[in-house]
């Protein structure tokens, strides 16, 4: 018996289509799937704002008890009265003062009663310019070049004998020259010393040395004792072991 088939029954005849149309909607659930996002729900507390009218302060008014404003400038009339010129004024004559030929010197000075007041000046004269230098003891009775070469030597001598090297400055390293500078008075006696170095404990002992000079006679300008200053430099240096 053969089986009847009806051609407009066919089922497969439309099978790509119903593929064509399932493929699509796959296609789409899936993109679909793809893009779905997913986002946090916070709690969101959504305040209510309140507007409150502005409070206005009510500033009290004080009455200030201010001074009065100064009363305006009294203006000053000026009353200009006229005086007669009744006075009678006397008139002062000015007389010449100058010395005529006429006038005469009633009283006559002589030279001899003239009175010449010596009057002692303070003078202080370099070493190098003085006419007659001081003398050092033991330099008595020489001319003049022999007691300022004697002065210079004796000098020195004084400064080897009493010199004497700080034991500071020995400990500390300190050596160089002091430049010492003393005023012999008018009476040979040692005054005015100052002296420069590189330290002052080397200072103090220059100043020390030529402090204990013996008295001189002093030396002379135009035959009166003057004032001499002197310069003097002392070497400390220390040999090294």
């Amino acid at each position: 018996m053969e089986a009847k088939k009806n051609p407009q029954l066919e089922i497969g005849r439309n099978s790509s289509i119903y593929f064509a149309i399932g493929l699509n909607l796959m296609l789409l659930l899936s993109w679909s799937a793809l893009e779905y996002r997913t986002y946090e729900r916070d709690d969101v507390d959504i305040d209510v704002v309140e507007m409150q009218s502005e409070f206005e302060e009510e500033i009290p008014i004080i009455n200030v008890n201010t001074p009065p404003p100064p009363p305006p400038p009294v203006v000053m009339s000026e009353a200009v009265e006229i005086v007669e010129d009744a006075e009678e004024i006397e008139e002062t004559v000015i007389e010449s003062t100058e010395i005529g030929q006429d006038d005469a010197i009633e009283a006559i000075v002589d030279v001899a009663d003239v009175e010449v007041e010596d009057i002692d000046e303070d003078v202080q004269v370099a070493f190098a310019v003085i006419e007659d230098v001081p003398v050092f003891p033991g330099c008595e009775k020489l001319s003049k070049k022999a007691t300022k070469d004697c002065f210079q030597k004796k000098i020195q001598q004084h400064v080897a004998s009493n010199f004497n090297y700080p034991q500071t400055a020995l400990d500390l390293g300190i050596q160089g020259r002091v430049s010492v500078i003393f005023v012999i008075d008018k009476t040979g006696r040692i005054i005015g010393i100052r002296s420069r170095g590189p330290d002052k404990i080397l200072e103090k002992e220059a100043e020390r040395i030529i402090s204990i000079l013996p008295k001189m006679k002093p030396g002379r300008q135009r035959g009166k004792p003057v004032k001499v200053a002197y310069a003097v430099p002392i070497f400390f240096k220390f040999q090294e072991g």
